[in-house]
């Protein structure tokens, strides 16, 4: 039986009280906050029948660790595990919007709760991790997320090229991301549903992840840097899609 897990800061267990208020299970405030963001917390927790616990904000610091609390610490049971086998599932529910981060190998968790934040804010469908040498959901990764990773399916898949490959029996057109493609992100036409592909700083995708995608573009640089981080270069990408998409229905 998989354990609680920890949730805190403003965004993330704002999140968790109004789009899963049954998964809460306790709540720990700072006595001495009460501005009006933690004044709603506990607004929200009481209508959902959680009786907040007042703590000093040394009790809550040792809780979070070098987490960033805000005044809030909210235990709450696991959500949905979602994983390769869902993807047909959320592809037919998003239809010819279905879009798709797809991440190799990014390990950072203050990397992937930021490809969350963004992901949700671009109108995306999941973001897609593989099981090993990848951040998971952590609490650093939730806070990070801002809220998005109680919205955003995250799908763990058990094997990153197998969800690709499922994404492409479902007719989803997979786009790489790589800084050595000949062709720009901004040429490239993105029709029907979606999936960009991001590799780690540094090591970039795997071969069989590059060699699954259907094509390869690279991020325009005008600059003395060869890359961008990958929540930044996953920003650029994903409202680039949504661009097209808006620019297409106007």
């Amino acid at each position: 039986m998989s354990k609680n897990e920890a949730v805190y800061g403003i965004h993330s267990v704002s999140a968790i009280l109004e789009h899963a208020p049954e998964r809460a299970v306790e709540l720990f405030v700072q006595k001495d906050r009460d501005d009006p963001a933690v004044q709603a917390i506990i607004k929200a927790a009481r209508s959902a029948g959680l009786r907040p616990q007042f703590s000093q904000r040394k009790t809550l610091d040792e809780r979070a660790g070098e987490g960033n609390h805000q005044g809030v610490y909210l235990i709450v049971t696991p959500g949905r595990s979602w994983q390769e086998n869902d993807l047909p599932e959320l592809v037919a529910k998003a239809g010819q919007q279905a879009l798709f981060l797809v991440l190799d190998q990014v390990t950072d968790p203050h990397n992937l709760g930021a490809c969350l934040r963004t992901a949700d804010a671009a109108g995306a469908t999941a973001v897609v991790v593989p099981k090993d040498k990848a951040a998971g959901l952590t609490s650093v990764a939730r806070k990070v997320a801002s809220g998005a990773a109680e919205v955003v399916p995250l799908v763990v898949a058990t094997n990153l090229a197998r969800a690709i490959r499922i994404l492409k029996d479902e007719g989803v057109w997979v786009t790489g991301t790589a800084g050595e493609a000949t062709s720009s992100l901004y040429d490239n036409k993105f029709i029907g549903p979606t999936a960009l592909v991001m590799g780690a700083e540094g090591t970039g995708m795997r071969r069989l992840t590059r060699e699954l995608c259907d094509d390869l573009v690279a991020i325009p640089l005008a600059g003395t840097v060869s890359s961008l981080n990958v929540s930044v270069a996953a920003g650029v990408c994903l409202f680039e899609v949504a661009r097209q998409r808006q620019q297409r229905k106007g």
